[in-house]
């Protein structure tokens, strides 16, 4: 298992150093068939909205937001933070500050045209998945870079690195056997209040993570296919 040498800490303004760069090449029939292995095992993948109390490995957990960690960031600034919630009061608190921010948006505020989007979707202003997982992941991102000492600097494409993370999070939990849910309340502002975050850091979304329930359904959904979303020139 490859590991830092060092722990990070910011480079702002540090000149380039390269290091060498020279992983295996995978032969070209190993590469087939990995990817069309990983292209059949996230096709199985789907959002989950029921989930069964039964707790899940820890660690499992943290290796899947250590792959997320790896994603690519704007100036190598890595503007995350993924907050493990286990504690049964805490997501409790969680699920009624967002359902009480739900009730407000199905109730008008998300507007018809969003309303309509949501149908098909079977979702509402109960999230029981909120306290039914074990656990949530809650990830924030950084908007700016803020040091011991106050000192501040600006983060770049915070909101597209983010989104990279979380996408690596979901195949990592995905592969590793878990199912898992993008839930954006909104607004979010009281997850950072409730978690003690810094004032640098905005909620992004909160992941529960769990396995589904015996009686889980999901939507009747369809992809859409390679063609529909593969241009080549």
């Amino acid at each position: 298992m490859t590991t830092s040498r060092k722990s990070w800490s910011p480079v702002h303004g540090e000149p380039y150093r390269p290091v060498p760069y020279r992983p295996a090449r995978m032969p070209a029939e190993e590469s087939r068939a990995r990817a069309a292995e990983l292209r059949e095992r996230m096709a199985e993948r789907r959002t989950v909205r029921r989930f069964a109390p039964d707790p899940v490995p820890e660690q499992v957990i943290r290796d899947a937001i250590a792959c997320a960690a790896t994603a690519p960031s704007g100036a190598h600034q890595q503007p995350w933070t993924f907050v493990l919630v286990k504690d049964p009061e805490v997501r409790r608190r969680i699920r009624e500050a967002a359902e009480a921010e739900e009730r407000l948006s199905y109730d008008g505020r998300l507007g018809e045209e969003w309303l309509t989007a949501l149908r098909p979707l079977g979702t509402d202003e109960v999230k029981p998945h909120l306290t039914d997982a074990p656990h949530l992941i809650v990830v924030f991102q950084q908007r700016y870079w803020l040091g011991p000492d106050g000192t501040k600097r600006k983060h770049y494409y915070v909101d597209e690195s983010v989104g990279i993370a979380v996408g690596m999070l979901l195949s990592a939990l995905h592969l590793s056997g878990l199912a898992a849910l993008v839930h954006t309340p909104s607004p979010m502002g009281f997850l950072r209040a409730e978690l003690g975050r810094p004032v640098n850091e905005k909620a992004f979304a909160v992941i529960p993570v769990g396995h589904p329930a015996a009686d889980c359904e999901v939507p009747d959904l369809v992809r859409k296919s390679l063609d529909q979303v593969l241009v080549e020139r």
